[in-house]
């Protein structure tokens, strides 16, 4: 299991700025993915249809993405 030191300072009383820092680098670490996906049990076949759609999806978009715009009659 990997180790998580996250800080943040908070500066002349100012929480809400340090909240915000805190929960970007959070974010930023993959921290609340992970323990979103540790919240419950996913089977193997789940989790592989899982993977499989959304690297579908990815494949769509990137195509999606260098097709030439539809004409505009």
């Amino acid at each position: 299991m990997r180790e998580y030191k996250r800080s943040v300072r908070v500066a002349d009383g100012n929480v809400e700025k340090a909240l915000r820092k805190f929960k970007k680098k959070i974010m930023e670490s993959g921290l609340l993915n992970e323990l979103r996906e540790r919240e419950t049990y996913e089977k193997p076949t789940t989790k592989r249809k899982r993977m499989k759609g959304a690297a579908r999806s990815r494949l769509r978009k990137q195509i999606r993405s260098q097709q030439l715009p539809k004409k505009l009659y």
